[in-house]
């Protein structure tokens, strides 16, 4: 049975890396489809959407162009997306429905939109269809953003940037003419690492067949969210290393609690051991050894909070009643320690496994400590001796 529902593609990437010069392209070259288009700007005079307008000018009766601004689709325009969305659905006269998003929003809640069930119990999924999630990387500048440790509106840019790719099942690279050959390789290979199930391909000028991006078919929400190199690495789906440009993974575990001053010395000191892409992962806490710790770390800065308690210290009356995921709990289950463990993932070029393994072990408790127990453990302080 022919699925009758719209197609959308949605098109992410951080500001000035080509999604409009890529939409412009898309509309010169539609092949006949009729297409609605949302474009969304942070700015109150939408400049974007104003070229693009201009571009379908000629095609007022197949063009539908809904501007978004104030906002970014992921937060305070998420109404108004399942609004527009739906009302575009119904109006069955369009073949294809593309969405421009803002440069600093980042691609998953803009997904999950089409998960949301309203009062009445019907859903965007009901009338469209996630078809594919395309990132635009500009060539020129995503290493050096990727690196900067600089902020957009409160966010760590490289954080930003790693959702942008992270999420996405197609991966253009504009202004590839504008690097070297060897730039672009080794940048190419770097993004298949940060996510190896997506497409990867170089474009200049927004140029890239139309196949590639709409009606692919590629969205999967479960595909999407298990995507990252780093979480294929933890559940034990490994990606080939890409040897030419020493990029590797490292998937570091361990089952006593980390020193609290001694881990935090390890991640805020400056980083000599090649040059570190990626970090993810939880960590066990000494000081506060009944919490999940978690690291997330993009470009120059690693970020450290907490996420929940591990099941070791909750009561198993009150675990999930729901035997897939108790035997999950089960299976990262080992004594004396329960669920308790260190599991960190670490994506770079040309790292030492072993000299890393090593610092991260000088981390752990030593017998001694650990003998001291758990009400001793809360005494350590994270103020490392140099």
């Amino acid at each position: 049975m022919d699925d009758t529902r719209l197609p959308v593609t949605v098109l992410s990437g951080f500001l000035g890396a080509g999604k409009s010069t890529l939409l412009s392209h898309i509309l010169k070259n539609r092949q006949g489809l009729r297409v609605a288009i949302i474009v969304n700007d942070m700015s109150e005079i939408n400049i974007d959407a104003a070229d693009i307008a201009r571009d379908v000018a000629l095609s007022r009766s197949e063009e539908r162009l809904v501007e978004m601004t104030n906002g970014c689709i992921c937060c305070t325009l998420r109404e108004d997306l399942l609004e527009q969305i739906g009302l575009l659905a119904a109006e069955r006269r369009f073949d294809y429905l593309l969405i421009e998003s803002s440069g600093i929003s980042e691609p998953r809640p803009v997904a999950e939109t089409f998960t949301f069930i309203d009062p009445a119990g019907r859903t965007l999924a009901d009338v469209a269809r996630l078809d594919t999630m395309v990132t635009v990387v500009d060539a020129l500048h995503f290493l050096r953003d990727f690196r900067s440790g600089e902020s957009q509106n409160g966010r760590d840019l490289s954080q930003l940037l790693s959702d942008q790719v992270e999420f996405a099942d197609v991966i253009l690279v504009s202004k590839a003419d504008l690097v070297s050959a060897k730039t672009l390789d080794e940048l190419l290979a770097i993004l298949r690492r940060l996510n190896p199930a997506a497409a990867v391909e170089p474009m200049q000028m927004g140029v890239v067949p139309l196949d590639r991006i709409l009606n692919t078919g590629l969205f999967s929400l479960e595909r999407a969210e298990g995507a990252p190199g780093w979480l294929r690495e933890l559940r034990g789906d490994h990606v080939p290393e890409t040897e030419e440009y020493g990029i590797s993974s490292c998937l570091y575990r361990a089952r006593a609690p980390f020193h609290p001053g001694r881990f935090q010395y390890l991640l805020t000191r400056p980083w000599t051991n090649g040059r570190l892409l990626r970090a993810k992962g939880h960590f066990w806490n000494a000081a506060r050894f009944t919490e999940i710790g978690s690291i997330s770390q993009a470009g120059s800065l690693i970020h450290q909070d907490y996420v929940g308690r591990w099941w070791n210290f909750i009561p198993q009356s009150h675990w999930p009643a729901d035997e897939a995921r108790r035997t999950a709990i089960l299976q990262q289950w080992e004594e004396p320690v329960g669920d308790c463990r260190q599991e960190l993932v670490f994506i770079g070029q040309n790292i030492d496994r072993a000299a890393l393994f090593r610092q991260l072990d000088a981390c752990l408790l030593t017998v001694e400590e650990i003998a001291l127990g758990p009400e001793r453990w809360t005494d350590f302080v994270a103020v490392a001796d140099d």
